[in-house]
């Protein structure tokens, strides 16, 4: 069994942003020289969530707004610790950190 471990890493311009990595992720894949299996993709932080789905505007827009009615910036305790993103560890607790995509 082959094993092949990479990392993406992400510059991003707003607070919160939707970042399509499919062509990445098969690029990768692909410069590995794995045929069948399944790739792990992981987001490395707290904050960071992995969604699989069509890339398709409307659904990414209901996605942000369910995300945001089921977890609304405002206060929170975790706020008394200084920070400031409590929603935003919700919103990838319902969003997940990880998937794994089967290959052919």
């Amino acid at each position: 069994m082959r094993a092949h471990t990479d990392y993406l890493w992400f510059t991003t311009r707003a607070r919160r942003e939707l970042v399509n990595i499919t062509e990445r992720i098969a690029a990768i894949v692909a410069t590995a020289r794995i045929a069948e299996g399944f790739c792990l993709v992981s987001a490395m932080h707290i904050t960071a969530g992995i969604w699989v789905n069509d890339e398709e505007s409307g659904l990414k827009q209901d996605l942000v707004e369910w995300l945001d009615k089921l977890a609304p910036s405002g206060d929170y305790r975790h706020h008394q610790t200084g920070e400031d993103n409590a929603d935003a560890h919700l919103k990838r607790t319902l969003v997940h950190h990880q998937v794994e995509v089967l290959g052919e």
